[in-house]
C-alpha cells in the first residue's frame, strides 16, 4: 500500500537531487574558456616545450588539456604520430592560468604511461573547440 505514496522525506530527497542536476548542468553550460595562445619551443630534437595561457579554466585539468591539444597538433605538423607527456606545471594568478608543458614527439609509440596518439587527440580537441598550434 505504501508503494504509491510519496512521503515528505522522499519528496525532499527528489527535490534535492533535481537541484544537484540543474546546478551541474549550469556549470557545464557556463564554461566559457578564453584560450589566449600557445608558444612552442623545440628544446632538443624530439623534446618540445609548450607554454599556454587561458582564462576561465575550471581547474588545472583544463590547462593540461589545452597543452595536450597543442602538443598533438604540433606532433602532426612535424610529421610524427605520437607524443609522450613528461610534465606540466600550472599556475593561476588574477584569473589568468598558465601552463608550461614538456612532451617528446616520435613516429612510433613511445615507452611510458602518458603517451598520446596525436591524430586521435587532435580530432577530440577540434570536436571540443579547443584550439591547437
Amino acid at each position: 500500500m505504501l508503494a504509491g505514496i510519496i512521503t515528505p522525506v522522499a519528496l525532499s530527497l527528489m527535490g534535492g537531487l533535481s537541484g544537484c542536476a540543474e546546478a551541474g548542468a549550469g556549470n557545464a553550460a557556463s564554461f566559457q574558456p578564453e584560450y589566449n595562445g600557445v608558444e612552442t619551443r623545440l628544446l632538443d630534437g624530439d623534446l618540445v616545450n609548450f607554454h599556454v595561457t587561458m582564462r576561465g579554466a575550471r581547474s588545472r585539468e583544463d590547462v593540461d588539456r589545452y597543452a595536450e591539444c597543442a602538443a598533438a597538433q604540433y606532433t602532426l605538423i612535424r610529421g610524427y604520430g605520437f607524443a609522450r607527456h613528461l610534465r606540466t606545471n600550472v599556475a593561476e594568478e588574477g584569473g589568468v592560468w598558465r601552463g608550461d608543458a614538456i612532451y617528446t614527439i616520435s613516429a612510433a609509440l613511445p615507452r611510458g604511461l602518458k603517451t598520446i596518439d596525436a591524430e586521435v587527440v587532435a580530432a577530440n580537441c577540434a570536436e571540443n573547440g579547443i584550439p591547437m598550434v
